[in-house]
């Protein structure tokens, strides 16, 4: 973790009401709640978000010491610390108050958005000085640990969400609801987070849908169609043309959200470079298209042919890339494969029914 940006991802999941119970404010001081360790420290109060108080104190040694209360039933309370601002990839601590009364604290790993992939006693967190601890006190549930960091840490990126359910074990359910701020832990501003989630699924949607579907559904109109001349080749050239234009602005929102993150994605965005160039080629291939009775007309289908194909199986493999970095999830990868199923079974049984026809035609059969 030394010489990184970390952000900071807090998820908070429990049961929030104001009946029956008085949140905690920053007028009344932990210390009493909190064992020695925690109860003799400085710490700086602010509220973060709904019900949530975060109180931290960073020392000379870059020891940071946070302690997090809300308002509290069921459910569970947890810091996490990410690189990109993001839930996957980033490790967190989490508290809560099991069923039987027991208070639970462990470090996850949130490896992905689902509920399996957030994986107990796993996660890079450095732990230090006092052993981590959760409390309940009346309404409040209070969450303490310290970590300890080879550099100073000041900007950083927190998210928050609450929900309902108390884990089982060692399970954690998705959250209800979130929001993220921008925090500085040497300046104590705190202002609204700018993560373009917005602009990463606008990236994704037009990627998948101009190179991925409306593509492959124009090189098959160009295959499967042909005996409707000169219908075949209006379709191919407006279906293609429309796919194109849907997946430049993918790419250019692609740009746009790098600029913005500067993730590190290289084999996804070199992917995506070299298949809008196979792109362009094939666009301008439509202009400098020769007539049948030429002589290098059967060169000019070659290029056309292969080049389509290529562009066509590199698209399917960087969706996936993409998914896969962007962190969208199983249902992104389960979406787009079961389009691409549909696809390969349509390609599958016009080509059948194209070989059942060619023995009553005279005519060369179309190349591929």
């Amino acid at each position: 973790m030394a010489n990184a940006s970390f952000s900071i991802l807090v998820m908070l999941l429990g049961s929030i009401s104001l009946v029956g119970g008085q949140a905690d404010r920053c007028g009344v001081e932990p210390n009493v709640v909190l064992p020695v360790g925690y109860g003799n420290i400085t710490l700086v109060c602010l509220p973060i978000w709904n019900n949530l108080v975060l109180r931290y104190s960073l020392n000379e040694d870059n020891v940071l010491t946070i302690v997090l209360s809300m308002l509290y039933t069921s459910g569970w309370l947890g810091m996490g610390f990410s690189k990109d601002g993001m839930m996957v990839g980033s490790s967190a601590m989490v508290g809560w108050i099991g069923n039987t009364g027991r208070p639970h604290i462990k470090q996850f790993y949130l490896r992905g958005r689902s509920s399996s992939q957030v994986l107990a006693d796993q996660g890079q967190l450095p732990a230090a000085g006092n052993a981590p601890v959760i409390v309940q006190n009346g309404p409040n549930i209070y969450m303490a640990f310290q970590l300890k960091f080879l550099s100073r840490i000041t900007q950083q990126k927190l998210l928050f969400a609450f929900g309902t359910a108390t884990p089982v074990n060692d399970r954690l359910t998705r959250h209800q609801d979130k929001t993220s701020v921008s925090f500085d832990f040497y300046t104590r501003t705190l202002s609204a987070s700018s993560y373009p989630y917005q602009l990463k699924r606008t990236h994704g949607i037009l990627n998948i849908i101009g190179w991925g579907v409306i593509l492959p559904i124009g090189a098959i109109v160009a295959r499967y169609f042909r005996a409707r001349d000169p219908l075949w080749f209006y379709l191919h050239s407006a279906i293609q043309f429309i796919g194109f234009m849907l997946g430049l602005a993918g790419v250019v929102a692609g740009f746009a959200l790098y600029h913005k993150l500067h993730a590190s994605v290289s084999s996804h965005r070199s992917l995506g470079v070299f298949i809008l160039v196979l792109g362009i080629l094939q666009v301008l291939a439509l202009f400098l298209r020769p007539n049948k009775d030429y002589k290098l007309r059967k060169y000019w289908n070659w290029y056309h042919w292969w080049v389509g194909r290529l562009l066509l199986l590199l698209a399917v493999i960087n969706i996936f890339v993409g998914i896969h970095v962007g962190g969208a999830g199983d249902s992104w990868k389960i979406g787009y494969g079961i389009n691409l199923s549909l696809l390969l079974l349509a390609t599958v049984v016009l080509e059948v029914m194209l070989w059942i026809s060619w023995p009553r035609k005279t005519a060369n059969p179309p190349a591929f």
